[in-house]
């Protein structure tokens, strides 16, 4: 089985990183509980780090120390939402966004993207959907799972757009150093810094430095909606594991050395997987200019037969790459977007290339 459906990185965690965690464990503090809101050292350095990456100027005291990135969202949404409150999330969109909206009470609402427009959303979408309940916009950029990155003008607008509703953002940062070619990554309340009192930023080690099993992240905010996401987790699960917050306080605080190491190996990945798969037919796959996943659409070859199967959604066509080619693939269906794979391009290039040749070989023998 060839998987395409892991959103981690392939490559092992830096060795220096690796040292600060065993070092951790023979150190007593570190078998202690600790501050809740993060290791003080650790909340000072990520404050650092975001100045040093994305030019936002926060104190330590606006940083919560989560257990991933996951629990950062599920914060925000939690200290935002009151019951019935909406927030927009541009689709296709990670399949935990909606779920967290939901758990917190509130109601999710897609806006959809197009193909056509590199799968960003507008202004213009946005205004389709915004009622008088929209409490909460999402932002990603760059996106999973299609790789978009916005550009500067378009983020100002939209930020601008949100700021002028009396809107909160949630803007999820945490592909930040995976862009490719001329694609430039932005932080919407750096280019627009009025909302930094009505913003909420999204991050973690997991994607920059192959850390997704350490499971570190934080939540970057106003103080008040940092204290109250702090007290909630102070119910929930309490302080980070010790030892994962030294080894995330060794990669903040070191060079960016590994991710560009990896980026050079993704971008080659990437430009081979569209390349392979635009040479499938009934498969019509966009550049992803961020990120480590490509977005094909298969809508070609819905309701062909293919060895007496005709798939009539693209999880069902995902159903049969499994049994028919022993390929795993994420369905559009996840995201919200029907009608397409995500296919993470951050594994081997040879599996990559023998896992696309499978499908090649399936679909060429669609028939009408």
């Amino acid at each position: 089985m060839i998987g395409f459906g892991a959103g981690e990185p392939d490559f092992p965690t830096p060795e220096a990183i690796v040292k600060a965690a065993q070092a951790a464990c023979a150190e007593p503090a570190s078998h202690r509980y600790s501050p809740t809101a993060g290791l003080p050292a650790l909340r000072s350095a990520i404050a650092a780090k975001t100045l040093r990456d994305s030019k936002l100027s926060v104190e330590p005291s606006q940083v919560l120390v989560t257990n991933g990135g996951k629990q950062a969202v599920a914060h925000a949404f939690s200290v935002l939402c009151d019951p019935g409150d909406e927030v927009l999330i541009p689709a296709p969109y990670w399949t935990t966004y909606p779920e967290s909206v939901a758990l917190a009470g509130g109601v999710p609402v897609a806006v959809k993207s197009r193909q056509s427009n590199g799968f960003r959303v507008t202004v213009e979408d946005l205004d389709a959907a915004v009622t008088s309940r929209t409490k909460v916009l999402l932002f990603v950029s760059p996106s999973n799972p299609t790789g978009a990155v916005y550009p500067r003008d378009e983020i100002e607008a939209i930020g601008h757009w949100a700021l002028e509703r009396g809107l909160w953002v949630v803007t999820d940062e945490i592909y930040e150093h995976l862009v490719y070619g001329s694609a430039v990554f932005h932080s919407m309340p750096v280019v627009v810094p009025e909302l930094q009192d009505s913003c909420l930023v999204v991050n973690g080690v997991a994607k920059t430095y192959a850390m997704t099993g350490w499971r570190v992240g934080w939540l970057i905010g106003p103080h008040d909606a940092i204290a109250a996401a702090t007290n909630i987790q102070s119910h929930e699960t309490s302080n980070v594991a010790n030892v994962s917050q030294a080894a995330a306080l060794c990669a903040v605080s070191g060079d960016l050395d590994a991710v560009a190491a990896m980026k050079v190996a993704f971008d080659r990945r990437r430009q081979t997987m569209v390349r392979l798969l635009n040479e499938i037919e009934g498969i019509e796959c966009a550049e992803p200019q961020g990120a480590f996943y490509a977005f094909p659409s298969v809508k070609g070859l819905l309701g062909k037969d293919i060895l007496g199967h005709r798939s009539a959604t693209s999880a069902e066509l995902a159903e049969l790459c499994i049994t028919e080619a022993k390929v795993a693939v994420v369905p559009g269906e996840a995201f919200g977007a029907p009608g397409y794979f995500r296919m993470s391009y951050a594994l081997g290039d040879e599996d990559l290339a023998e896992g696309v040749r499978r499908l090649a070989e399936l679909f060429g023998q669609a028939k009408s």
